[in-house]
């Protein structure tokens, strides 16, 4: 009977003489037992003595958790006259018998822990030893029956039975269910005692170490798989009971060994196709295998997939419309949660669960039909967030990092989309104001993760409509109005996720919403609770401008919380709203005020208001001011980020600098107030492109440095960051309801009465705004500002306009003189600004990087500084003047060298132009000689009458003076043409100082044109 070796006496009185030990010292505490060790009974009664004592005060700290009871056995495994080592086989058994041995002494131990006084443990004990006797060793049927009746009682009523139990009981009852399956009588007493076993009675309330029979019950019996197989065994017994009985120990075990359960279940064959089957069997047995499939699929992913592809799906959603849905029992409650388990984080499953079934069956327990009296009892409000639930798992399409994540999440989204489940979602939050806050809460969340990132469910939201004739709506609208009139905070916080949802990574939706904030009409304003007629922006715009008269601005924060959502990103959006001018109900003689004035108002006057109002929860984060400051700082960070005109407007009134300033400066605001006053100023830096003195970047950075100083400043950034991680690092995750009726109505009523989201000690605007992704934007931009501090330390504060006098270009100067004199001037000039670019840079990345160190030094470097600064600022325009006359001169000169080389070209041609002219000319007046001479001859030859010859040469001579003629003036079109070519490069030459002279000296000598036009004078 004891660690197996049922009957052996030897071993039996083994362990009673450690039992009888404690007994007899049952005055001494076991505790100090544990602590003084074997060394304290050393010499009491010789070496047998000694080596019980030894076992007892180690069985001891095993109770009071010194030590193991594997490293206990291990010990005594040695003591016992087998210390020495070596490989024999025999020896290698004795030392694992020994082991065997001393586990229930070890129980018998724990037993004498849990009733400090050994005297009575003998009798309780001997009492579960016999009835483990009858039942092992007696004759007759139905006195073993009674016998395991017996035991049954008496484990289920104490914890010393179960103790006792646990020492002796299971190698019995495991006998009886291997070997007696005909029995059904014993079989049934046989599992019920077990389930009894395993089952934990109530402990006293507070105290500590305390003992856990049922615990360790569940260890023995888990620990070896052949005991698992043989329980799943009996589900195939015909026996009602028995089947019910199994699930219940298997059940049990779960709850306290589940990942040893599951690897067992997983090794045996068949195993969850046997425990799929009873998914099929009668309803009781049906329940418990519902809750023991429940708790096995936790965390197995594998089994998870056995049970899909094993049908689950299909047999899930028939028994909960066997069982009417929503609203159904608990059992309702089992298979949603058994869905869950399915479907969480696990995208093959997802995928197979819309291939297979569709979401058709999931929708359909959401189904609310309008008009209707609802009567949402407990479990139908469980049923339905834990459908929420399944819906929101779906849509979050897998683990984070799979890369088919955003496939699948797009892919439920659609499918979702096309059975038109908004229509549900929206009934549930935004309609059904009768229903549980949990539900009108996690609806919300489910529409806004049903639009994320996705363009067409985002389109189908803008265009829907809530709310029965004549009180018909936007759905969007009604959603505005819960997020600023809701006195639930879980509520707004949920409909502030919509917004954002529907705003993040939807450009054309923001720009909508953008367009619609026109301020409405006085009528409307007077009357706010109507506001159906109104638009998004319209209702919006109310809240941002409307306060009440004590002061109170929390509509104000939860609309600012609302318009950084639309203004994130979106350059269109902020220029748009930046165009927003109120009106005011009495017309003053100024300009209409705009948006952004206004909220910078409420920022001074929510930092100047000391109230200690119920309605702000001050935290650490926030400071002494209200939370509202952190609010607007926020908005006004995020629309002055790449919007140049938004910091223009910003800076048109010198007291918004002020304001901020005065934030970062005040030591009694809060962390997040004065760094993100901080990021604010440094936009105003990075996105300035003004050139207006005191409204550039230097005049921002010149305020900083007089009024905070650059490191003081720079320094908020760090504090920033720091509460961002330490914020996050202390979230609380969000847990399911749980499966218990009573367990899950009291988590509702918590969070319908509580105005704390998870018990969160920061305001919900500040939970719902500073969020992951704007810490994201915070890191990126603060390393752009202190690059952006860096340059303009390094860069001019004005473009040079004046040439220096001494850069003049002197009378009479040539070119070349003048470029060699500049040239000098900048290598000079260039040297002393490389020198003090250099000091200057370095000075100012020491003083970013400087988190506070050398802050002494550093301002009593200032006045140097700037003195140093003038000097650069001079220098800089006097090197970028002469620069740009150097450049300027380099090519003029290359561009007179060209019109030179291009105008002794063409001197050229012409020069080749006119030759070939003359030639022209001296061969026609050849021909004319040779003509006449011809004309005579054929006079005389002829004998022609002087008459004809002369009417005949006149002929022939005004015919070659047209043709001459003709040819003569084209000549001198071309030479007239080409000396004014020719007057115009003889004077810019003489401008350049060439020599012109030299230039066309030999020209014109071999043209031979006086010597012809004497010859030509010879002739006639």
């Amino acid at each position: 009977m004891w660690g197996g070796a049922r009957g052996n006496d030897n071993e039996k009185s083994k362990g009673w003489n450690v039992v009888a030990d404690v007994g007899s010292h049952g005055l001494v505490r076991l505790k100090e037992v544990a602590e003084k060790g074997s060394t304290a009974y050393r010499w009491e009664g010789g070496a047998e003595r000694w080596r019980r004592k030894t076992e007892m005060a180690e069985a001891c700290q095993v109770c009071c958790g010194l030590v193991t009871m594997a490293e206990v056995a291990t010990m005594l495994g040695r003591r016992n006259l087998l210390s020495r080592e070596d490989n024999d086989e025999a020896r290698k058994q004795q030392r694992q018998s020994c082991a065997r041995l001393l586990e229930p002494a070890c129980w018998m131990m724990v037993l004498a822990r849990v009733v400090e006084e050994g005297k009575n443990i003998t009798q309780g004990y001997s009492h579960v030893e016999q009835l483990l006797d009858r039942i092992s060793n007696g004759v007759l049927a139905e006195d073993r029956r009674s016998a395991i009746t017996e035991l049954q009682q008496v484990v289920a009523e104490s914890s010393s039975a179960q103790l006792a139990f646990g020492a002796m009981g299971f190698p019995v009852l495991l006998s009886v269910l291997k070997e007696e399956r005909d029995d059904t009588e014993i079989i049934r007493g046989s599992l019920e005692t077990l389930v009894s076993a395993l089952t934990p009675i109530d402990a006293v309330q507070g105290q500590k170490n305390e003992i856990r029979p049922a615990s360790m019950n569940s260890d023995i019996l888990s620990r070896e798989s052949e005991n698992i197989s043989l329980l799943l065994s009996l589900l195939s017994e015909d026996d009602f009971y028995v089947r019910y009985y199994t699930l219940q120990l298997l059940t049990a075990l779960l709850t306290h060994f589940s990942n040893r359960l599951q690897e067992s279940i997983l090794l045996i064959p068949h195993g969850i196709i046997r425990l799929m089957d009873m998914l099929m069997d009668r309803e009781v047995i049906r329940n418990e295998a519902l809750l023991l499939l429940t708790h096995l699929t936790r965390e197995a992913e594998e089994i998870q997939k056995i049970l899909v592809f094993e049908g689950a799906f299909e047999k899930i959603f028939s028994i909960i419309k066997e069982e009417g849905g929503s609203d159904g029992g608990v059992v309702v409650q089992d298979c949603i949660e058994l869905l869950n388990n399915l479907v969480r984080n696990n995208a093959s499953n997802q995928i197979l669960l819309k291939e297979t079934i569709g979401f058709e069956p999931l929708i359909s327990i959401l189904k609310l039909h309008r008009g209707s009296a609802y009567n949402f009892t407990q479990q139908k409000t469980i049923n339905l967030l834990h459908a929420l639930e399944t819906v929101d798992l779906l849509l979050m399409g897998g683990p984070e990092g799979e890369t088919i994540k955003n496939a699948n999440r797009l892919s439920n989204q659609t499918a979702f989309a096309q059975k038109k489940i908004i229509d549900h979602l929206l009934m549930l939050g935004a309609e059904s104001q009768w229903a549980p806050v949990t539900v009108r809460c996690r609806a919300l969340r489910c529409i806004g993760n049903l639009v994320i990132r996705n363009p067409q469910n985002c389109d189908a939201l803008a265009n829907k409509l809530v709310g029965e004739e004549p009180h018909i709506e936007p759905a969007l609208n009604a959603i505005l109005r819960i997020l600023l009139r809701t006195t639930v905070i879980p509520e707004f916080v949920a409909a502030e996720y919509v917004v954002k949802c529907f705003c993040e990574k939807n450009a054309d939706g923001q720009a909508t919403l953008a367009s619609t904030m026109i301020q409405p009409s006085s009528g409307s304003r007077s009357n706010p609770r109507d506001d159906g007629a109104i638009s998004f922006g319209s209702m919006l715009l109310q809240a941002l401008v409307t306060s009440e008269p004590n002061g109170d601005l929390e509509m104000c924060s939860r609309a600012c919380g609302v318009l950084s959502h639309i203004l994130r990103d979106n350059a269109y959006s902020k220029d748009r709203v930046l165009q927003v001018k109120l009106e005011e109900s009495v017309p003053s003689l100024g300009p209409p005020e705009s948006l952004l004035f206004r909220l910078v108002k409420y920022l001074a006057f929510a930092a100047s208001t000391k109230t200690g109002d119920k309605s702000q929860t001050i935290t650490a984060g926030s400071g002494d001011g209200s939370y509202i400051q952190t609010i607007i700082l926020q908005l006004l960070a995020i629309w002055l980020a790449d919007c140049p005109n938004a910091v223009c407007c910003f800076l048109d009134s010198p007291s918004h600098l002020t304001c901020l300033l005065e934030r970062v400066s005040n030591p009694h605001a809060g962390v997040f107030v004065r760094g993100l006053a901080a990021l604010v100023l440094g936009e105003c830096v990075l996105h300035n492109n003004s050139t207006e003195n005191g409204r550039d970047a230097f005049a921002v950075v010149d305020a900083i440095s007089q009024k905070v100083g650059l490191t003081s400043y720079l320094a908020q950034f760090d504090e920033l960051l720091k509460a961002f991680d330490s914020r996050f690092s202390t979230a609380v995750s969000h847990k399911p309801p749980p499966r218990s009726s009573s367990a899950s109505m009291l988590d509702v009523h918590e969070v319908e009465n509580h105005n704390g989201l998870d018990h969160m000690e920061d305001h919900p605007n500040l939970t719902a705004i500073l969020d992951p992704l704007f810490v994201t934007f915070v890191r990126k931009l603060e390393a752009g500002i202190r690059e952006e501090f860096v340059d303009v330390y390094s860069r001019a504060k004005n473009k040079a306009s004046i040439l220096p006098s001494g850069l003049e270009r002197r009378d009479g100067e040539v070119d070349g003189d003048y470029i060699k004199r500049l040239k000098f001037f900048v290598e000079n000039q260039c040297r002393d600004m490389q020198d003090l670019l250099a000091r200057n840079s370095n000075l100012a990345e020491e003083l970013v990087r400087s988190g506070g160190h050398g802050a002494v030094e550093i301002s009593a470097a200032k006045p140097s500084s700037g003195r140093e600064r003038i000097q650069i600022d001079a220098l800089r325009n006097e090197l970028q003047e002469a620069r740009r006359q150097l450049e300027m001169l380099k090519s003029q000169k290359a561009k007179m060298e060209e019109e030179v080389l291009f105008y002794q070209s063409t001197s050229g041609k012409l020069e080749s132009d006119l030759k070939s002219l003359s030639d022209a000319y001296n061969s026609l007046e050849e021909a004319n000689h040779r003509v006449e001479s011809e004309l005579k001859g054929v006079k005389i030859g002829a004998n022609l009458s002087h008459s004809e010859v002369e009417r005949i040469r006149t002929e022939a001579r005004e015919e070659a003076q047209k043709e001459m003629e003709s040819e003569l003036n084209d000549l001198l079109v071309c030479l007239g043409q080409e000396q004014s070519k020719v007057e115009k490069l003889t004077t810019r030459l003489v401008e350049l100082g060439d020599d012109v002279e030299k230039l066309l000296e030999g020209i014109g000598d071999e043209a031979g044109l006086p010597d012809e036009d004497e010859d030509i004078e010879e002739d006639e």
